[in-house]
């Protein structure tokens, strides 16, 4: 049970990790899940303060997700639709084959926002780096966040190895 407990643990680490790329899943709260579920094996030592002080780190990175891109975008002179258009950008930049395209697709997807919104090409330029940037150092803020998760993961299971097998 504990090695079935340990591989859907590491699933959900690597889902927290996609989740950090994708707007549909909250990244570091899936990989929280993931240290969560670790907890439940019997071979693998968790104590609850870990597990309750990672569920703050993971629900603060949660709200952020949603103020740093409304800040880049509100800083930058952006609108609502220049974030909506940052997110459609991301989910096609992901499936699109070309390169770079997860780093191309918000840019554009937010300064299409923004033109849809505002005639004015400089402006929409200007506010849809604003998005672009708050989307960027969100996405770079759960990614870490999530890899920490990874790395505790990794230490906890590599480190009761002998107890596990």
């Amino acid at each position: 049970m504990d090695i079935f407990l340990v591989i859907v643990s590491l699933l959900l680490m690597i889902l927290g990790i996609v989740g950090s790329f994708l707007p549909v899943l909250p990244g570091p709260l899936t990989s929280w899940i993931g240290l969560l579920i670790l907890k439940f094996s019997d071979a693998i030592p968790i104590s609850n303060t870990f597990l309750v002080l990672t569920f703050i780190v993971a629900l603060g990175i949660w709200i952020l997700d949603y103020i740093i891109p409304a800040m880049g975008t509100k800083r930058f002179g952006g609108s609502k639709a220049g974030m909506i258009g940052t997110t459609i950008g991301l989910i096609v930049g992901l499936i699109a084959p070309i390169p770079f395209g997860i780093i191309i697709g918000p840019f554009l997807g937010a300064l299409i926002g923004e033109l849809t919104n505002d005639s004015d090409f400089n402006k929409a330029t200007k506010a849809a780096f604003g998005s672009f940037l708050g989307f960027i150092a969100s996405t770079f803020l759960k990614f870490i966040v999530s890899m920490i998760y990874l790395g505790f993961f990794l230490v906890k299971v590599f480190g009761n190895l002998d107890t596990l097998v």
